[in-house]
């Protein structure tokens, strides 16, 4: 089950989600996770753009495993939750599941890193977004 304490990020699944059979192309839950961790970064009070505007960084995707466990079908409605697992000085790793209604059915773990926006090169996170993500730090998932 999902628990009551997780940021949570819902979206539909429309006809150009799936492939030939019916189900979601498994590269969409890249796309899905995607856009739920910068939602959380919304929520906890980080835009992006003014992260690389005011600070020159960004974060990059570092990193990724995934687990498929069951199939999304067209028009079913899933619910992305999103924890941080680990903070790092430079990266953080973020844990992500998809469900429908009480079943899991993508499980995922993102490194993420913080680049400068010039060089490309690691740099560490500035202390006002790492305050931002400390406070906004959800529970390990499950």
């Amino acid at each position: 089950m999902i628990q009551d304490d997780v940021f949570r990020w819902t979206l539909r699944i429309y006809y150009e989600d799936t492939d030939a059979g019916g189900i979601v192309y498994y590269a969409n839950y890249l796309k899905y996770f995607e856009r739920a961790r910068t939602e959380w970064l919304r929520h906890a009070g980080i835009n992006q753009a003014d992260m690389a505007g005011q600070h020159q960084v960004m974060f990059v995707v570092k990193s990724t495993s995934i687990d498929y466990h069951l199939p999304a079908q067209l028009d079913d409605e899933l619910v992305i939750i999103t924890g941080i697992e680990k903070m790092g000085r430079a990266s953080l790793v973020f844990v992500q599941q998809a469900w429908r209604r009480d079943q899991r059915l993508v499980s995922a773990r993102f490194k993420v890193g913080c680049v400068n926006t010039q060089s490309i090169r690691p740099c560490e996170i500035p202390a006002p977004v790492m305050l931002s993500v400390k406070m906004n730090k959800f529970p390990q998932l499950n």
